[in-house]
């Protein structure tokens, strides 16, 4: 298998990881949406923020969207990584903002309704009139990449309304695809995810999708990772190990996984 060469262009960008950047020709399309699926674990929220801190650290506008934990939390437990968050946040180019699931809902106009109340009834969802959630607030924060933290806490709150999550998932993906955004989704899936998003219609929406895997070799388990799709660039098409280091992850283009 050739390497790849690596010569960012004016529409790529580069993520900083060591090794990451490695699996792709010339660096992820800008505007790109992208699922990192994983189990828990394995590395998804520490590799979305060591993206978001390389990129703040070079000027980039940048978003973090959690719906599990605080700003506080997320600083405590990345804080050994020595990425200076708070440093970041006081640059203004990165802001981490927890929401609550009910707050990303769209607002019907005419009956003046959230979609949180309409899931609950027996409504067509294709007769409603949607604005989407407003990513670029008041204070004129308009971010260059966003990781929303995470699909899978959204779609459980359309447990049971399938038809409802599927087209407000798509909403939401067209809503940032308007903003001009590079965006990450996270979504929580098996150790070993063959299925990479909570209803499978996030694999088809996203452009790229990078999966990440626990292993197990006996007795221990080996973290790997994979570029499953990226549209608009060429990549490597294999299963490479990564470690979760002092420095946070690091990836192994050249070494195989042994199954």
């Amino acid at each position: 298998m050739s390497k790849l060469k690596i010569e960012e262009k004016e529409n790529k960008f580069l993520t900083g990881i060591t090794g990451f950047d490695s699996l792709f020709n010339s660096g992820i399309p800008k505007g790109s949406s992208v699922l990192i699926a994983g189990g828990t674990g394995s590395g998804k929220t520490t590799l979305c923020m060591q993206m978001l801190a390389y990129q703040a650290s070079q000027g980039k506008k940048c978003f973090y969207m959690s719906f599990e934990e605080s700003e506080e939390k997320l600083k405590e437990n990345l804080k050994d990584f020595g990425w200076n968050l708070q440093e970041l946040i006081e640059s203004g180019n990165l802001k981490i903002k927890r929401f609550l699931t009910s707050e990303i809902f769209y607002y019907d106009k005419k009956s003046g309704e959230d979609i949180q109340a309409m899931i609950t009834k027996d409504v067509d969802p294709l007769l409603m009139e949607l604005e989407p959630l407003n990513i670029v607030e008041d204070d004129g924060f308009s971010p260059d990449f966003i990781v929303l933290d995470s699909l899978s806490a959204v779609s459980s709150t359309f447990r049971g309304k399938d038809q409802s999550y599927r087209f407000y998932i798509e909403r939401l993906f067209r809503s940032f695809e308007k903003i001009g955004s590079t965006n990450f989704f996270i979504t929580e899936t098996k150790q070993n995810p063959d299925l990479f998003s909570p209803s499978g219609v996030e694999d088809f929406l996203a452009d790229g999708i990078i999966a990440l895997y626990n292993i197990k070799q006996k007795n221990t388990k080996e973290t790997a990772l994979e570029v499953v799709k990226m549209r608009g660039e060429k990549h490597l098409r294999k299963i490479v190990p990564m470690q979760i280091t002092d420095k946070g992850i690091q990836v192994y283009p050249k070494k195989d996984i042994n199954f």
